[in-house]
Parts: structure tokens; C-alpha cells; sequence
């Protein structure tokens, strides 16, 4: 059970983003990989998505089926973009505007992984996502219209930004929330260019958030980096969201700056939590919750996707997350329980006492 779909504040999200699947591979020795190092390791019994997939699973999954989910991308016309349209039509995705590319492959993305749990990944930038241009966006226009002032746009990484800029731009038209975020690489560019003033929600992670700023995240007080974002970032009615792993997190929406810390949690797999996280923000504003109770849900959503060691948790549910956070001892504040399908004890107004994990409020000037 889900919140009744004619008490949603938004009906639906299209969104454009990288579509591909990809594989960890467990490095042997801690030190850094070095140019023309040849080392030994073994690829993991995991499986890993790409951005916009991993987003739109976990929304569909806890906004349920009166809640429509459209995705703008291409695969390529093989055996991985094959695999990935079932999944992804399994899932319950609208996939009309999902297409097979003759001729281009399917994005893939090889995770490297030290000894520590650090590491990176190395991801194709040839493939059928580098040829979703604005054109091929605008084919969603229709549906723009039809859900006008009840929609979600999302713009994530691993299409062209051009791409991301033209459907937020789409977004605008039609009364959308635009929610978007951008690489590290991508965030200097973006803030100067203005672009992030297109975007009501910019999603980020720590090193993210530094780089929009132009200073490094490493060695950086991550409280000092947050409140550097807000104030240079978080103007003009913009809300934010910041990640930081093991940190913690922080929303800022628009008045209060709150942190919530990571639910403890047996850990198989970090890779995805960020999505994981970003999915449960827009499941509860969509659900018509405050960004402070957005932000609960989405710590715990981030927190039980980590319990599976593929980048998407296919049993993250609403049930599944009520079951969670009973067996966490998280009591859930009233908006969240009712997102979840359950009414039963509540911890009251979002980011209170009872607020997963206790969390912590800071206020700030607009």
C-alpha cells in the first residue's frame, strides 16, 4: 500500500540519464593503480546500473502503480540493452521513450574496487547514452503536457548536459519540480554557466557540492562544505541535498539547514546509496511530504539498499522499508508511516527527537 494517488502533489517523473550495466572488480593490493601497472584481482559476483535506471526503479518501487515513471534513453540493440529493457519493463517503467540504438552498444561501466572498499570506475563514453541528444528529448513533450504542473523532471548524469539542460528547460515549461545532479567534472562548468538555476532540487555528494565551490573535498570538514554549498548554492527558493556516506547527509529547503546521520546498517554492497537516496527524496515530495520529512525517507531508503550487494535492492519496497526500520528500531514520523502504507507509531513532526537516527537541526537565513 501506497499513498492514494489523488493525494499526491506530483503524478508522475520523466527523466534522462545513463542507461547501461557494468561489473565490480576486487583489486589485489591497496596501493593506487598506476599507469602502466598490470594487476591482479577478481570480478565480483555483483550487479551494477547506471544512474537514471537505479533512480527510477527505487521511485516507481515506493511511489507504486498509480505513479508513472518515464524514462528517456537509448541502450544499444544487444544483449545487455535487451536484458536491461526487461528489467526495466518488469519494474513496472513506462519505457516509450526508451530506445534500442542500431549500431551502438549498450553503456558499460567496470567498478574497480581496493582492498579498503574504496575505488572508482571507468565507464564508456561512446555509447548509445552519448547519442541521446535534445531532439530525442523532445519527443517526450506529449507527456510533459500531459501531466503539466504534476510532474517531476530528473536530469542525471551519463547523457550530454545539453541533453540534461534541454529536458529541466521542458520541465520549466510545464510547471515540473526539476531535480538534477551532475559529476564532479561536470559541477564547475554548470554553476558558472548558470545552470543550476534551473534546478528546484540539485542532488550531491560531498565531493560534488566541493567542486560546484571550487575547493577540494578531501581533508575538508564536511559541515564546512555544506554550509559553503548552502550559502553559495542554496538561494533563490533552490533546495538541496548533500550525501556524505558514513557522514551522513543534509537537506536545506530553502530556511533549515538539517542533518540526519546514516542509519547503522550491515553493509554488502555501497555502490548505489547516493540513487538510492535521491529516489526516496523524490518519492516524498512527490507524496506531498516537507524536504525534511523527504529526507527521512530517503536515509532509510539509502540505508536498505546497501543490504544487497547489486547497485539496485529489487526488494526495496514499502513493506520491505516499514519491516526495516521496525527491525533498526527507526521510529518513522507520521508523514513517512503513511508513505509507507501504515499508520502506527509515529515520532510526530519530521526531524523531531524520535527522527531516524536523532537528526539534527541547524537553522540558517534564506
Amino acid at each position: 500500500m501506497t499513498v492514494d494517488s489523488a493525494s499526491r502533489r506530483y503524478q508522475a517523473m520523466i527523466g534522462t540519464g545513463g542507461i547501461g550495466s557494468g561489473a565490480f572488480f576486487a583489486l589485489d593490493g591497496e596501493h593506487t593503480l598506476g599507469r602502466e601497472e598490470s594487476r591482479s584481482g577478481r570480478l565480483l559476483d555483483r550487479r551494477d546500473y547506471c544512474k537514471l535506471h537505479i533512480v527510477s526503479h527505487y521511485v516507481k518501487a515506493l511511489c507504486g502503480p498509480g505513479f508513472a515513471v518515464l524514462p528517456v534513453g537509448r541502450v544499444g540493440a544487444d544483449e545487455a540493452g535487451e536484458r536491461l529493457l526487461g528489467e526495466m519493463h518488469a519494474a513496472g517503467l513506462d519505457l516509450r521513450y526508451v530506445e534500442r540504438a542500431l549500431g551502438e552498444h549498450t553503456m558499460y561501466a567496470l567498478c574497480f574496487i581496493y582492498p579498503d572498499g574504496s575505488g572508482g570506475n571507468l565507464t564508456t563514453n561512446d555509447s548509445a547514452c552519448a547519442r541521446v541528444d535534445a531532439g530525442f528529448v523532445a519527443r517526450a513533450a506529449p507527456d510533459f503536457g500531459r501531466y503539466a504542473g504534476t510532474g517531476v523532471a530528473l536530469a542525471v548524469p551519463e547523457v550530454p548536459v545539453a541533453t540534461r539542460m534541454a529536458l529541466l528547460e521542458l520541465g520549466r515549461q510545464h510547471g515540473f519540480l526539476r531535480v538534477a545532479s551532475f559529476t564532479s567534472a561536470e559541477m564547475p562548468a554548470a554553476a558558472e554557466a548558470g545552470l543550476l538555476d534551473r534546478v528546484d532540487l540539485l542532488a550531491a555528494n560531498l565531493d560534488e557540492a566541493a567542486a560546484a565551490l571550487g575547493v577540494p573535498a578531501e581533508g575538508a570538514e564536511p559541515e564546512m562544505v555544506v554550509r559553503a554549498a548552502v550559502e553559495a548554492l542554496g538561494g533563490r527558493g533552490r533546495m538541496l541535498s548533500i550525501t556524505a556516506g558514513a557522514r551522513g547527509s543534509w537537506s536545506w529547503d530553502g530556511e533549515t539547514l538539517m542533518h540526519r546521520p546514516a542509519l547503522p546498517v550491515q553493509m554488502a554492497g555501497a555502490a548505489g546509496a547516493g540513487d538510492a537516496h535521491l529516489a526516496g527524496m523524490i518519492a516524498g515530495l512527490a507524496a506531498g511530504l516537507p524536504l525534511g520529512q523527504a529526507h527521512e525517507l530517503a536515509v532509510l531508503a539509502a540505508a536498505f539498499s546497501v543490504t544487497s550487494p547489486h547497485s539496485i535492492n529489487k526488494e526495496l519496497e514499502p513493506r520491505a522499508l516499514r519491516e526495516f526500520a521496525r527491525r533498526s528500531g527507526v521510529a518513522l514520523s507520521s508523514g513517512v508511516m503513511e508513505v509507507l502504507g501504515k499508520q502506527g507509531r509515529a515520532s510526530g513532526s519530521s526531524g523531531g527527537p524520535g527522527a531516524p537516527g536523532g537528526c539534527e537541526h541547524q537553522e540558517e537565513s534564506g
